[in-house]
């Protein structure tokens, strides 16, 4: 019997999910090899949008014109604007908000977080609680450090702001206009704008250094 009820259920969802990417198709959205998409019933997709396979729509999702949703990406209370470019393998969470000509990359994760016009954030980074203003780069491994075990808090990155490579964003802290964050460096307190921000350590080298036999 419960053999039963599992082969029902999962039936019932196989047949709803082809009539959401059938619905989905005739209204112009070009989902590549289909039967890896999953929608929820409220995904609402914009004109020309192209959707790569293996990715998911969870609920309150928005999908704006001419945007491009590659592999294995996971969109959930999502919105996205026009002319947005996502994954492969990002994952998007509730509270995310893209605004046009945006680009979230490959292994990149976001939460209750806006990213406003022509931001990017292309490779392996966490943004939580965070709002980047316009014509802003998100280096390679930058983490928002939104959690001290007891609070949530906030990071703001100003418009035109460059984030070095793996840089630590330590919130509450603000990236004001116009600065740079150079890679590897842990941010604790405002950033003043059009300033260099540091907090890398000098490089030590030990020469004619032998190896410990």
């Amino acid at each position: 019997m419960k053999r039963n009820n599992k082969l029902n259920k999962a039936n019932s969802y196989r047949l709803s999910q082809e009539i959401l990417r059938n619905k989905a198709l005739t209204k112009g959205v070009n989902l590549i090899a289909p039967e890896t998409i999953f929608l929820s019933k409220d995904t609402s997709f914009g004109k020309n949008v192209t959707v790569e396979p293996y990715v998911v729509f969870g609920p309150q999702v928005k999908i704006g014109d001419n945007s491009y949703i590659k592999s294995f990406s996971h969109l959930e209370g999502a919105k996205i604007e026009k002319n947005v470019v996502i994954g492969p393998y990002a994952r998007l969470r509730k509270g995310t908000v893209l605004k046009e000509n945006t680009k979230v990359g490959n292994f990149v994760e976001t939460k209750k977080s806006i990213i406003n016009k022509n931001s990017k954030v292309n490779h392996l980074s966490y943004l939580g609680d965070t709002l980047v203003g316009k014509n802003s780069n998100i280096g390679a491994g930058t983490i928002t450090c939104n959690y001290d075990g007891i609070k949530k808090s906030k990071t703001t990155i100003s418009d035109n702001v460059f984030i070095g490579s793996n840089s630590s964003l330590v919130a509450p802290v603000k990236i004001d206009k116009n600065s740079v964050v150079g890679a590897g460096s842990v941010i604790t307190r405002n950033v003043k704008k059009k300033t260099l921000a540091l907090t890398r350590s000098n490089q030590v080298e030990i020469k004619n250094y032998k190896k410990k036999k």
